[in-house]
């Protein structure tokens, strides 16, 4: 009897000491074991082909007759310094992109492009709409509902010296993930567009929600190639190379919740063909070649070259001069995302399209910190997530050649809600009159019909982080978290004139402007709706280092809210 009482307090013992271990372990076994998990109670079949829709055999016009086919690109996470145009040269300085240079060579290059927001979702809702996603409480981005609580294990297990805020209760009472997105009484341009009699397709990603009301198919698309994975391929396919940041909470986070899969309007879920980039590419072909003899709208939205960090085997071998590792796989993503500007443009060309055809490209907002690249927003300081230059001023360039006089340098302060008005003018299709819209029609600027700038003010607001642009002066504004609940804002102002790259705080010196443009940001608050969900983190972000670099307690840092 006493043995027997010895293996079972044994057996309790290695039980209880494994139950520990994983549980000091459970990041860690989360991020191992939940794709693990998912594959094998929702395998995904083998690819199915898409039956995009055709058009008519015949065109009733010419190309160059009929209203405009519009193309808007929109990249993920793209940093202004990704881009040759910019800079000469991107990643180490040597990779060029061509393709995407030449939209704005042979177009219009915004040197001076705004994103709607630091980050994704609410940027891509004002994108579509042409409103500040505020006004209709898309304030924050959807994020799963286990989120917080493994931040939480991330700050309880692995202290930073800069705390992150969780609310893990108020986390619980937040709907799912698909159910958080835009309402589906907003108008989304592919709304306009189809009223006005376009196609219109999307490919990638969406991120403003899954729920019947709020997919892409119910927001004004036609048809609908949906990203609803997070891999480019899967980790051990021979034609891929990823570089993995396992000391990053954020790239721990999407490799939880990593799948290679897609899905068609709203079908069963299914493997992508290739590696994502160029599928997504050459899926837009087939949408330009089917749709050709009738005007068309296509959003093509990139995953690259948000993380997870993987390449091609191809364009990783091109890469060999560049010794680090990481760099070598993002710059990688870079040349695919340039090629896939490429197959995009060359299509138009094969099919007589390209002279009539608006292709617009920009970035939902600028590169990340946690990538651990130090340069990706260079010259701008700060990140995604920050509303320093380096989170909100990205490429954007536009090409129409029947309209927009090659070499075109457009300067002044442009952004995100300017897309809608702009294609909508450009298709000659209705606006909704019955709502605020943000933007205005860029054409007019561009061909210098217009002597002042297109905007005096803009605004960007997250929570307790917000910015307002006037008149070229800056003011950004957030809550200290780290020093308490009632901890004092902290506040920037530049003078963007004379200091583009945000070197010099000039918050003590004039108040008087402080004061103005906070008197500005009281009133655009005003005008906004709640939250549609709220806050439940507090996130801390360096502004001149990136998220692999030591701390030090000089370093500059705001919290960002989500």
């Amino acid at each position: 009897m006493q043995k027997v009482i010895r293996v079972a307090v044994i057996i309790i013992l290695v039980l209880a000491l494994a139950a520990y271990i994983a549980w000091q372990n459970r990041i860690n076994l989360l991020v191992w074991g939940a794709p693990i998990l998912a594959e094998t109670l929702d395998p995904i079949g083998p690819n199915i082909p898409t039956q995009w829709s055709i058009g008519p055999a015949a065109a009733d016009l010419a190309a160059n007759d009929r209203p405009p086919n519009i193309i808007l690109i929109l990249a993920d996470d793209l940093g202004f310094n990704d881009v040759s145009l910019y800079n000469g040269g991107a990643a180490d300085g040597s990779l060029m992109t061509p393709n995407i240079d030449a939209l704005a060579q042979q177009g219009v290059s915004f040197t001076n492009g705004y994103a709607a927001n630091a980050v994704c979702a609410p940027s891509r809702a004002s994108l579509l709409t042409g409103r500040y996603s505020t006004r209709f409480g898309f304030e924050f981005t959807p994020v799963y509902k286990l989120g917080p609580k493994i931040f939480s294990w991330m700050q309880e297990l692995e202290p930073q010296p800069l705390p992150v805020f969780v609310d893990t209760a108020l986390a619980e009472t937040m709907p799912e993930l698909d159910q958080l997105g835009m309402p589906s009484s907003e108008i989304t341009i592919a709304e306009s567009l189809k009223e006005a009699g376009y196609y219109t397709a999307h490919i990638g990603k969406w991120h403003l929600g899954n729920k019947v009301g709020m997919r892409p198919r119910d927001q004004g698309f036609d048809d609908s190639l949906h990203m609803s994975g997070t891999l480019y391929q899967p980790w051990d396919h021979p034609s891929v190379v990823s570089a993995r940041r396992p000391e990053d909470g954020i790239d721990r986070m999407v490799a939880a919740t990593a799948r290679y899969r897609a899905d068609f309007n709203n079908g069963e879920y299914f493997q992508p063909d290739g590696y994502l980039t160029d599928y997504y590419a050459k899926e837009a072909v087939k949408v330009i070649e089917n749709n050709r003899n009738r005007p068309f709208f296509l959003y093509l939205a990139q995953w690259g070259v948000h993380n997870p960090l993987q390449a091609t085997a191809e364009d990783y071998a091109a890469l060999a001069h560049i010794e680090d590792h990481h760099l070598r796989v993002y710059a990688g993503m870079i040349r695919a995302l340039d090629r896939s500007v490429g197959a995009v443009t060359a299509a138009l060309e094969g099919n007589g399209l390209s002279e009539n055809t608006l292709i617009i490209f920009t970035s939902d907002n600028g590169g990340a910190g946690y990538i651990g690249f130090p340069d990706v927003n260079k010259p701008y300081r700060g990140w995604k997530l920050t509303h320093f230059e380096g989170g909100t001023h990205v490429p954007f360039a536009a090409k129409w050649p029947a309209q927009i006089q090659s070499g075109t340098v457009m300067s002044d302060p442009i952004h995100h809600v300017d897309i809608f008005h702009t294609v909508a003018a450009a298709a000659n299709a209705e606006v909704p009159i019955d709502r605020k819209l943000d933007g205005v029609d860029l054409m007019p600027f561009v061909k210098g019909e217009q002597n002042q700038p297109p905007h005096e003010t803009l605004f960007w607001r997250e929570g307790h982080q917000q910015s307002v642009l006037h008149n070229g002066w800056k003011l950004i504004r957030a809550e200290q978290r780290d020093k308490g609940p009632n901890a004092p804002q902290k506040k920037w102002l530049f003078n963007l004139s004379a200091d583009p790259t945000e070197q010099t705080n000039l918050v003590t010196l004039e108040t008087g402007k402080v004061a103005q443009l906070e008197d500005l940001l009281a009133v655009h608050n005003s005008e906004q709706a709640d939250p549609a969900w709220p806050t439940v983190f507090d996130a801390p972000q360096r502004i001149d280092k990136h998220g692999l670099q030591p701390f030090d307690e000089s370093d500059e840092y705001i919290y960002w809210p989500n």
